[in-house]
């Protein structure tokens, strides 16, 4: 078995309160290099990339850049995705540190909050990340994403004055219209750089009323490991619902292959969900003409 990526919770800690993320109702915590480096050492025969992100900002540790050289010495890669806020309190030889093959920057986060920093401010730390790419990095891809598309065009005005700050910067056209109407997934802004566009989505609950069978990635490409070590099998599922076990207790292997975990697999095999919170998550739907 082995897995695209896994993401792993160094801290699920954002100090942001997004209102398209549903509150997070487990005790803020970060992961102890104990557990982490014991992670690592479960996860080599399955893995060679971590995304340092399940409901937490890696960013928001001072000490990120320890855990990076952890990853590296281990042979790992890592993908970063922060909500953008925190790009200029964290040190360019952090952002691009040498285990670092990608940066995922949510700017649909900025009109989502109510903290005290203009739009200016926001994008000036954004821009200031792609120019240091630009100049210096030529390793990592930086990911802008813009996940806030929908049929009521309810965030087009945010956006008109978001794509207006990246086509100055970067001298490149942003048809709006176009990417609305035609559902356009990414525009190359420059070399490994990348404006994503996705829609918003329900977060799956187990208080939902959407109730659907499918087949899902969830154990099939990736698997997560939260702050407290425990491994849930998809990256939405941030308060450990579906517990498969606990890295820092169980061996990856037995856990991979416990009743529970085999019973999804295998349920996901046939398009069946088996546990509550798969068949009330909307978003497994999405991708029934790819799995």
């Amino acid at each position: 078995m082995n897995f695209h990526r896994v993401h792993v919770e160094v801290t699920n800690i954002c100090g942001l309160a997004c209102s398209f993320c549903p509150p997070k109702n487990q005790p803020s915590k970060s992961m102890d290099r104990a557990l982490f480096e014991k992670t690592l050492n479960e996860l080599k025969p399955y893995t060679k990339t971590l995304a340092f992100h399940v409901m937490g900002d890696p960013l928001t540790l001072s000490n990120l850049a320890s855990y990076l050289d952890l990853a590296y010495e281990k042979g790992f890669e890592v993908e970063l995705t922060t909500s953008g806020y925190y790009l200029t309190k964290t040190p360019f030889s952090t952002l691009f540190h040498p285990a670092v093959r990608q940066i995922n920057i949510s700017l649909n986060s900025y009109n989502k909050n109510s903290l005290n920093m203009s739009f200016e401010d926001y994008m000036e730390g954004v821009l200031k990340v792609c120019e240091e790419k630009l100049k210096n990095h030529p390793k990592p891809f930086i990911n802008l994403r813009v996940w806030n598309l929908d049929e009521q065009f309810s965030e087009s005005t945010f956006n008109e004055k978001l794509f207006h700050s990246l086509e100055q910067f970067f001298a490149e056209k942003i048809d709006v219209d176009k990417i609305y109407k035609e559902r356009i997934k990414s525009l190359r802004l420059a070399s490994k750089i990348l404006l994503n566009f996705d829609s918003y989505f329900e977060w799956p609950s187990l208080s939902s009323t959407h109730y659907s069978h499918s087949a899902c990635y969830g154990l099939k490409s990736h698997i997560g490991v939260l702050a407290n070590g425990t491994v849930v099998p998809c990256c939405l599922d941030g308060e450990g619902v579906i517990d498969l076990g606990n890295i820092g207790q169980t061996p990856l292997k037995e856990i991979l292959n416990s009743k529970r975990s085999l019973d999804m697999i295998n349920g996901f095999a046939e398009s069946k969900a088996v546990e509550e919170l798969c068949q009330k998550c909307s978003y497994k739907d999405r991708f029934q003409d790819t799995l």
